[in-house]
């Protein structure tokens, strides 16, 4: 199963917990879709980036997605000239969700997919870097399986995992880690274990077949904050749903056990919730949008299921 239907299988459980309430989450995200098709970023306008939550998250409620006002958005990208890593995988994604892509332009994308290879084997958020990233392992390796191909040699991607592994058995970007908020796109300098990191990499990893130490998911769950919720780093205050989100679908690969959690990661995911049909990304912020009413969706699954 590729890792975008892993997360839509975790996500769907979310519907039995909403009961009526998936309704105000299925319209909320109607309305996040803009007549051009693409859906609205924190500015309102149509990115790529949060048209693949927007899909995936009606897609995750069984809801009939727009797919041909989203294909007439998506077209304009053709094969992903121009576009960055993130952007490009995310055009991958987002046809995977709809379907139609041209072969001509798939193969476009693979063969941009593979201008942003590291020597080490991995992926990075740029073309010039030495060095590979789990963000960027996870990204390339989703948007091969959303294309139906398989990345050239895939283990390596494992070969890269195992140089940013950190003493405490976490990773981190490649010296990077990214912020609980607004957005995943920006990381900030860091030399400490990252949530999403640490659970990208356990992802690839489960994927590829390959053993995860268990030092990991000890480090997993001991980013869960005591008033419920996940911290993207040892050092960060507050939980968000972003690292939430993450850390649960992680700790589920691994078969890792977290009940004594629930309780307090449900009334957590209940502090975000707003009957707008949306969730937000943390405590301080004020601004809902796709990408996290997706995460509270992923969550909400794990932890109904």
């Amino acid at each position: 199963m590729s890792l975008r239907l892993e997360m839509l299988q975790a996500a769907r459980v979310a519907t039995k917990a909403l009961g009526e309430s998936a309704q105000l989450v299925g319209a909320f995200l109607r309305a996040q879709q803009n007549p051009d098709g693409g859906f609205k970023d924190r500015t309102g306008r149509s990115d790529l980036y949060y048209t693949v939550f927007g899909l995936d998250a009606l897609a995750a409620l069984q809801v009939e997605a727009p797919g041909e006002t989203a294909r007439q958005f998506l077209r304009q990208f053709g094969g992903g000239a121009g576009l960055d890593f993130v952007h490009l995988c995310c055009l991958a994604r987002a046809w995977a969700a709809v379907g139609g892509l041209a072969a001509a332009d798939r193969t476009t994308v693979l063969q941009r997919l593979e201008t942003f290879r590291t020597a080490d084997g991995g992926y990075a958020q740029s073309g010039n870097s030495r060095a590979g990233t789990p963000y960027g392992c996870f990204l390339a390796l989703g948007a091969g399986e959303d294309l139906h191909a398989q990345l050239a040699n895939p283990l390596r991607l494992a070969e890269c995992l195992s140089r940013l592994e950190t003493p405490e058995g976490a990773w981190n970007n490649a010296g990077f880690t990214t912020p609980a908020a607004p957005s995943t796109l920006n990381p900030q300098p860091s030399t400490q274990g990252s949530t999403l990191a640490t659970a990208a990499a356990v992802t690839v990893l489960r994927q590829l077949d390959q053993p995860v130490k268990p030092s990991a998911s000890a480090w997993l769950l001991a980013r869960a904050h005591p008033k419920g919720g996940f911290v993207a780093a040892p050092d960060a205050p507050l939980p968000d749903l972003l690292s939430t989100a993450t850390a649960l679908h992680a700790l589920a690969a691994l078969h890792v056990p977290f009940d004594h959690l629930k309780e307090s990661c449900l009334d957590f995911l209940d502090s975000l919730w707003t009957n707008e049909g949306g969730y937000y990304g943390h405590w301080a912020d004020d601004h809902l949008d796709c990408e996290y009413t997706f995460y509270g969706l992923l969550a909400l699954g794990h932890l109904s299921g």
